[in-house]
């Protein structure tokens, strides 16, 4: 039998990665160096949500290198308690939605877009 593990994301920056994370319900569970022949090569940060445990691994990368955001990229979805709560939190840290929440079809549940650090798109989902 199959089952999902984990998303993996390449970060720029672990301290903002994280509060943005934390922000949107995601726990901090454990991190993980990676070291080939004796140097420091990147560092594994694993986050749990719910009952969901290390189901998104974020990579940083110690040698400075740099990412281009794939066209073939979608985003990932998160349902939230309180979809306004958590836009808010979120201002904090100056990150605004792409637009106002809004619904796909009447009596649907309001969502919004957000971009973490990195530009990864988070599709936020309120669960009523």
């Amino acid at each position: 039998m199959a089952r999902y593990l984990h998303t993996m994301y390449r970060i720029t920056d672990p301290e903002k990665s994280r509060a943005f994370y934390e922000a949107l319900g995601f726990t901090f569970s454990r991190d993980m160096d990676i070291v080939r022949n004796g140097e420091l090569e990147a560092t594994n940060y694993f986050f749990s949500i719910g009952d969901q445990q290390n189901v998104l691994e974020l990579t940083y990368n110690h040698d400075g290198r740099t990412y281009e955001m794939g066209d073939a990229y979608g985003h990932i979805a998160v349902g939230v308690d309180d979809l306004d709560g958590t836009l808010a939190r979120l201002k904090e840290q100056r990150i605004e939605p792409e637009r106002e929440p809004y619904r796909v079809r009447e009596g649907g549940s309001r969502l919004a877009f957000v971009r973490d650090p990195d530009q990864y798109r988070v599709e936020l989902i309120e669960r009523a």
